[in-house]
């Protein structure tokens, strides 16, 4: 348990952490146990990651002992100092750990005295080596995709933090977090005594692992790392049908496809990488065709794709079925939010 007071909560941030990311998917390669979405991944990167693990008695004990257990070393995954630092300057950071100090973390998750694959004179250097062959093998390409998925994850998140407040949304976070009140926070279900992060930095970092874990950077920075929400699909997941495509071009067909879900234009964004300007000017597009509608949220405006068949007038325009408060408001700002009255 973390003990937050209303300041710490007031201070704390979101960020995306390459370097997170990039511990997590070695446990999946490691493992060989991975989420749906990971299966055709996996495939394609689990065998040549099998001849590098199998070459390195460093990498073969590290996995096998010190990432096994619930215990991760606390040099291996501390936060970022940044909201969204690049892989090798997390890297670097990592790299440049005390031996003394990365032996001790190894031992402290061990449970026990090292064994003498990992009693070497550079431990943090050797597990730096080890993450960035698996950022360069088998992340590094896809890490765009995945970077844009956790913006909108983040994009989500602040909006819920906006409408239902910080207990509604850290409860969401993972099937082990709930916000307990009084300044408690349950990270997860270990018996521990509770810690007080009065003073210190709280950060939520959205990433692909299965349950979520924490991480920390005694004493100023805690971490939770929590598994985004439903947006990891493979790349062709949201592909707009051929048909659908010709009939409206590739991009407004994909934004379409998109919205089964209500999405803000900044959402959109970040889902897509487009441009503010360009997502704005596909939305009013799908508006003025009766393909989608909106509505307002608190000072967002969401879209999603219109489950009514629009009604033909007698000069041959079209009227769109509405929603309600949206049913007057504007055509969509670039920003996604609501245009204040004049």
């Amino acid at each position: 348990m973390w003990l937050v007071d209303a300041d710490v909560l007031a201070s704390s941030r979101f960020a995306i952490s390459p370097l997170i990311e990039t511990i997590d998917v070695l446990g999946v390669l490691a493992t060989a146990d991975p989420q749906p979405w990971e299966r055709a991944w996996l495939a394609r990167h689990h065998p040549a990651f099998r001849v590098r693990f199998s070459a390195d008695p460093f990498s073969t004990s590290l996995i096998s002992t010190a990432l096994a257990g619930s215990w991760m070393p606390d040099f291996i995954g501390r936060p970022p100092r940044a909201a969204d630092a690049s892989f090798d300057t997390e890297l670097s950071r990592l790299r440049a750990t005390p031996a003394d100090t990365a032996r001790a973390d190894l031992a402290v998750a061990i449970g026990g005295p090292l064994p003498a694959a990992l009693d070497i004179p550079d431990p943090a250097g050797a597990v730096a080596d080890l993450l960035a062959w698996v950022w360069h093998h088998t992340l590094h390409r896809d890490w765009p995709r995945r970077r844009r998925r956790y913006q909108a994850d983040i994009v989500s998140r602040t909006a819920a933090i906006s409408q239902r407040g910080w207990a509604a949304a850290i409860s969401g976070l993972s099937p082990k977090v709930r916000w307990l009140g009084d300044g408690r926070l349950r990270i997860n279900h270990q018996d521990r005594p509770p810690r007080d992060l009065r003073g210190a930095e709280l950060i939520f970092i959205p990433s692909s692992v299965r349950d979520g874990r924490t991480a920390w950077d005694l004493p100023a920075s805690y971490a939770l790392v929590y598994p985004a929400a439903g947006l990891l699909a493979e790349p062709g997941a949201y592909a707009a049908p051929a048909a659908l495509q010709r009939l409206l071009g590739p991009t407004r067909a994909g934004i379409l496809r998109r919205l089964d879900q209500p999405a803000s234009t900044t959402h959109l964004v970040a889902l897509t990488g487009l441009a503010l300007g360009t997502v704005g000017t596909h939305l009013r597009i799908l508006l003025d065709a009766c393909l989608v509608e909106r509505r307002r949220s608190g000072a967002t405006v969401l879209y999603y794709r219109t489950a009514r068949r629009p009604t033909p007038r007698r000069n041959n325009a079209l009227r769109c079925p509405t929603a309600g408060a949206a049913k007057n408001a504007p055509h969509p700002p670039e920003d996604g939010r609501a245009e204040s009255p004049r």
